[in-house]
């Protein structure tokens, strides 16, 4: 059986698929956003696609076919992957539906048309005025890009001045991307949950509800620590769900996975975002399903076409703690490791930083100094053993020294 993983070249998880796919004895052939001219820099035979032109790239993925089901990590992959899917006859979400899902706006209006709860908003063009879109707008607000993922570039506002400093900070990261427009939108008070699924025929299937004990208010929105199973009273948990299904529906995903995040207030369940991928970087190492399967495990089996609908989560709690960074600078290592994995209940401490690389917090940013992962006999202990694990590490961050012309 042969699959096709589309990723970036830069993603964490394309290692775990294929670890996955050598335990399940599965072909897969991976096409990244690698450089098309130069013959396999990486070693790893990927078909090069470019994210920027799809046309180009299907036709090197057909070349490289037939293939018996698809996967993408990432918005812009999957979004590569909905057209090669319908170019191949394979089964996942369309286009149009992968399209809506990784545009902030569009989804928004998709939401909204679909009775669910969503804030004000509208868009501003990045080369209007900021001081005038300042005076128009409502407070507490948060500016987000259309297309970026992981919270890059969302900032709450409370004042005008804070909008324009924002909108600058933003303006300035959007200009590698073809953005043209950013986002603004009221402010949602509440809790944040993020939900991992499989979607079958439009149908979702929950594989685990995770609750963010770490307050989420701004002005940026780093997250941290990750805890499943939900702690949430089952009425909660059910209105998350239906909620989730909802968007599901609303934006036309049909088939693969989702990573669905959203607020709770007394308002009812109000949708962030319902991604058509899974979640990012290596916190799926903190999902385990019975008997013993990861979830790249899961995702190819379901893109293949298997039933796994009988799969659960292992028993216990499972929590993955994003270490952030304090500080712009440049990473030169850190101590502690041992001590931080020493900590009973942590599973694995992993650094993903390496020595002399360049880091940026949120907004700009992109990265985390690494991942914790920790597991126990209920959420609370876990959350305790990955904030003991953290304070452990004491990183050492030099200022990047500015470039002399």
């Amino acid at each position: 059986m042969r699959v096709l993983l589309i990723a970036a070249t830069t993603g964490y998880q394309v290692r775990e698929f294929a670890d996955a796919a050598r335990r399940m004895e599965l072909d897969l052939v991976l096409a990244t956003d690698r450089c098309h001219v130069l013959e396999n820099p990486w070693g790893d035979d990927a078909v090069p696609v470019r994210f920027e032109d799809a046309p180009a790239g299907l036709e090197r993925l057909a070349a490289r076919g037939p293939f018996d089901g698809i996967v993408a990590v990432g918005d812009r992959p999957a979004w590569i992957a909905a057209q090669a899917a319908e170019r191949l006859g394979l089964p996942f979400s369309s286009p149009q539906a992968v399209a809506a899902a990784k545009d902030k706006f569009l989804a928004r209006e998709r939401f909204r048309a679909a009775g669910l709860p969503v804030p004000d908003f509208h868009r501003v063009r990045l080369a209007s005025d900021p001081y005038q879109a300042a005076r128009a707008a409502r407070y507490p607000c948060v500016l987000k890009p259309l297309g970026l993922a992981a919270s890059r570039g969302v900032i709450r506002a409370n004042s005008a001045g804070e909008f324009v400093t924002a909108f600058d900070r933003i303006k300035k990261l959007l200009e590698p991307e073809r953005e043209t427009s950013l986002q603004v939108e009221d402010f949602i008070p509440g809790r944040e949950f993020a939900l991992e699924g499989l979607v079958t025929g439009g149908r979702l299937q929950a594989l685990a509800l995770f609750d963010k004990p770490d307050p989420l208010d701004g002005p940026f929105f780093e997250e941290t620590i990750y805890l499943t199973p939900s702690q949430e009273p089952v009425p909660v948990q059910r209105a998350i769900r239906d909620t989730a299904q909802r968007a599901i529906t609303a934006l036309g995903l049909a088939r693969g996975p989702v990573h669905a995040e959203m607020r709770v207030n007394p308002q009812g369940v109000w949708m962030l975002e319902a991604a058509a991928r899974p979640i990012g970087g290596l916190c799926s190492r903190v999902l385990r399903f019975e008997p013993q399967a990861t979830l790249e495990e899961v995702i190819l089996r379901h893109a293949l076409g298997e039933d796994v609908s009988h799969l659960r989560l292992a028993a216990g709690a499972h929590g993955v703690m994003m270490i952030p960074i304090p500080r712009a600078g440049v990473y030169i290592g850190v101590g502690g490791l041992q001590r931080a994995r020493q900590v009973a209940g942590v599973e694995d401490v992993v650094i993903t930083a390496k020595e002399g690389q360049k880091l940026l917090p949120l907004p700009e940013g992109a990265s985390y100094l690494g991942f914790i992962f920790a597991r126990g006999a209920s959420p609370k202990r876990v959350e305790l053993a990955l904030r003991e694990s953290h304070a452990q590490l004491e990183f050492q961050l030099a200022r990047a020294l500015p470039v002399v012309r």
